[in-house]
């Protein structure tokens, strides 16, 4: 996607794909060795996620998620990820406490943790903060539809904008977000036709989460993608790969070797 095999995807790359329909994959990473991977993969966008909270620190939602937990995931994947876009995202009562305090916070992200761009929830006072970042060259991502930190507003997990009116605040949440100056625009668990209507409207790419092919871009938790996770999943998730057998399976061949005394073995002894 990047002008060159070793360049740093760019936010500026992101939209000539929208503009040349060309779709591209984003995927979560939270760890150094994972960003190598994934970024020897070719995946042009990592999103450091407050998924974090969920898929990796045992938290029951990404609420509990702190500025310095975030700051650390960051960083690890920063420094792995030699060639796609990090983008950070602003945990909750990183950025709703004002807006001075959320543009010290997101000068944070790229400073100590080394992040390209940072994601923000929401429309309404997230379109303000949105032009404040860009204005000072903090590249920021939006997220409408289904947004994680307003669980508990929204009353759960649920598909968003499936009336007239709500998915007419989505739209019009997405298209101020874009006229704010946002690269590109998060929709989570939307109808696949408002995904496209919201696409189509808007100038910058949107990353679908459960929002229908129309999307410019698809994103997935990683855990999600390789199978990692377990009980009931999201309609949108699919496992491209299932490591949670193969990591017990081989757990248990250890503790199988370790107590037969098979391993270790002549050719594993100094």
């Amino acid at each position: 996607m990047a002008a060159g095999d070793d360049a740093r995807v760019s936010i500026h790359d992101l939209r000539a794909a929208k503009r040349q329909g060309q779709s591209f994959a984003v995927l979560t990473a939270y760890d150094h060795p994972t960003a190598r991977i994934l970024d020897d993969a070719g995946i042009p966008v990592l999103l450091v996620g407050d998924s974090v909270g969920t898929a990796v620190l045992g938290y029951d939602s990404t609420i509990p998620v702190t500025l310095e937990e975030m700051l650390h995931h960051v960083s690890a994947v920063a420094r792995g990820a030699h060639r796609a876009l990090v983008v950070a995202d602003m945990p909750f009562g990183s950025y709703q406490a004002g807006e001075d305090a959320a543009m010290a916070n997101a000068v944070r992200l790229l400073k100590e943790g080394g992040a390209n761009a940072v994601k923000i929830e929401g429309g309404g006072p997230s379109v303000a903060l949105t032009r404040r970042l860009t204005q000072a060259g903090v590249p920021a991502m939006g997220h409408v539809g289904l947004t994680p930190q307003s669980v508990n507003q929204l009353g759960g997990h649920r598909v968003q904008g499936r009336d007239a009116g709500a998915g007419q605040r989505i739209l019009a949440d997405a298209q101020a977000l874009a006229e704010a100056g946002a690269f590109a625009v998060v929709l989570e668990c939307v109808p696949a036709d408002l995904g496209r209507a919201v696409t189509e409207a808007v100038d910058v790419p949107t990353i679908g989460i459960g929002a229908g092919a129309g999307c410019d871009a698809q994103v997935l938790v990683l855990h999600d993608l390789l199978g990692l996770t377990s009980g009931p999943k999201p309609r949108f998730v699919k496992a491209y790969a299932h490591l949670r057998e193969h990591i017990a399976d081989a757990a248990k061949a250890f503790q199988a070797e370790v107590r037969d005394g098979d391993y270790p073995g002549p050719e594993h002894t100094y």
